[in-house]
């Protein structure tokens, strides 16, 4: 089943400070048509510059993740893209009069709320994710940072942290899927140890900092005139620390909550890939750094998939209709393959055209029609049969037999005029007329069907011997 992407059906605004500068920023949500994706737009600056939301495009991160793109940034915009990510909103415009997004009380739920202060709507083109494949790993020996994707069905992150500290501990926190992200994940706050920010005070680098948007860890003995400071910094006469802890004893969330923040963080940087994900995320002592390094990854390797998608279908095929009759036994209504492209080592690429003038359109879903699935995995194996036909002597002597079906996925649904384009893989040599294929069929380059097959060669005809000359 198709999943639809989705937007804001009118706009709405939030407005509060940066944390690091201090700046009050008005922060508008609007609608965006489809494919749009996450854009930022400096509407304070000329020209209005806009910002995409890429990952090539983060230029600090040190402290928040920095976009800068057009002459212009937006600082701190990882808050911001988790809750869009968690609400999974897919195209949004950001107009902002200012160069920071609000810190509001340091975690995504501020954004939730406004966002969910509007009906968010569905639009008419699918939502198309990136589903790995493969394991993909990210490592920083110096900061000890390790992250690695695997394969799954849904988007889930499973993070550890570790400061070697006795407040903070080591730590776990865990998504299953993105719906447990607004209630699980969205209310956790950022946090910084006490001589972190001291050090930050010091050098004036939170501007818009106070005790209501960040959760600070004493992991020392204070002193009375170290409290007096602290009161005078943050304009309040009630800061208050008994030994080690948390400042003013702030009530968590989630006794985890710290670890539980470092995994909204990893949603929101991840948002910067540019298209929505399948996969577990597993991350130990994360950061923002490290993030988008593994987001760059991701992404590379979502370009390099997308290349290896790109079929040449205007050149001459290999194989036309005329040459796949001499190979297969099918005919009307059951022969499915148009042409096959090329047999290069393991791999064949063959072409089915779906149109509305095949016989099963008069009574599957006619009102609503659907190439049916069971037909598609005949046409991949068709493909499949004219590899291993392709690899003997006289192949019209010989039938291909189904022995098994594996890992079957429908991943979006076929109508006519559509074009499906099946690369099938070998798994394992041809032995004994056997043969493991893997196949994969794409329309407009994106997935729509993969499944493994096991077929049998049988050679079931004697080669026709000419008549002698007279």
């Amino acid at each position: 089943m198709s999943i639809k992407q989705r937007t804001l059906k009118t706009a709405v605004t939030i407005s509060g400070v940066g944390l690091h500068t201090g700046k009050l920023t008005n922060l508008t949500f609007r609608p965006a048509p489809e494919n749009h994706g996450y854009k930022f737009q400096r509407i304070d600056l000329p020209g209005n510059p806009i910002i995409n939301a890429d990952v090539d495009n983060v230029v600090d991160t040190s402290r928040g993740t920095t976009l800068e793109q057009n002459g212009a940034r937006i600082h701190t915009t990882e808050h911001v893209l988790a809750a869009l990510v968690g609400l999974e909103i897919d195209n949004v415009l950001m107009e902002m009069d200012g160069p920071e997004m609000p810190i509001m009380d340091g975690s995504s739920m501020p954004f939730i709320n406004v966002l969910e202060q509007v009906e968010i709507v569905e639009q008419n083109a699918e939502r198309i994710y990136f589903e790995l494949t493969e394991n993909l790993s990210y490592e920083d020996p110096i900061k000890k940072v390790e992250m690695l994707a695997v394969p799954q069905d849904a988007y889930r992150t499973t993070v550890m942290v570790d400061y070697n500290s006795e407040v903070l501990g080591t730590q776990h926190a865990s998504m299953y899927h993105i719906g447990e992200f607004k209630t699980e994940i969205a209310p956790c706050r950022t946090f910084v140890f006490l001589h972190e920010l001291e050090a930050l005070l010091a050098h004036d680098l939170i501007k818009g900092g106070d005790l209501n948007n960040a959760i600070v860890l004493v992991d020392k003995e204070v002193s009375q005139e170290q409290i007096k400071h602290l009161q005078k910094v943050f304009h309040r006469e009630d800061v208050e620390i008994k030994g080690k802890g948390v400042l003013n004893n702030t009530t968590l969330h989630f006794f985890n909550e710290p670890a539980r923040h470092k995994l909204l963080d990893i949603v929101g940087d991840l948002a910067l890939v540019g298209v929505p994900l399948k996969m577990h995320i597993l991350a130990a002592r994360p950061g923002h750094a490290g993030n988008v390094a593994f987001a760059k990854k991701i992404k590379e390797l979502i370009k390099s998939k997308r290349k290896e998608k790109i079929f040449d279908l205007i050149k001459k095929p290999l194989y036309d209709i005329n040459d796949i009759t001499k190979m297969l036994p099918h005919r009307y209504p059951f022969l499915m393959i148009d042409k096959i492209m090329e047999i290069k080592g393991e791999s064949i690429i063959g072409v089915k055209n779906v149109t509305l003038n095949e016989p099963f359109f008069q009574g599957h879903f006619p009102d609503n029609p659907v190439f049916p699935g069971v037909m598609q995995i005949e046409a991949m194996a068709q493909v499949g049969g004219i590899f291993a036909l392709a690899q003997v002597e006289d192949p019209e002597c010989y039938s291909t037999y189904f022995m098994k079906i594996d890992g079957v996925k429908f991943k979006q649904k076929v109508i006519p005029g559509d074009t499906i384009v099946f690369q099938l893989t070998l798994e394992s040599p041809i032995r004994r007329g056997l043969v493991n294929m893997r196949g994969v069929g794409y329309v407009n380059g994106k997935e729509v069907v993969e499944a493994v097959m096991l077929a049998q060669v049988i050679k079931d005809k004697q080669p026709k011997v000419a008549a002698p000359a007279l």
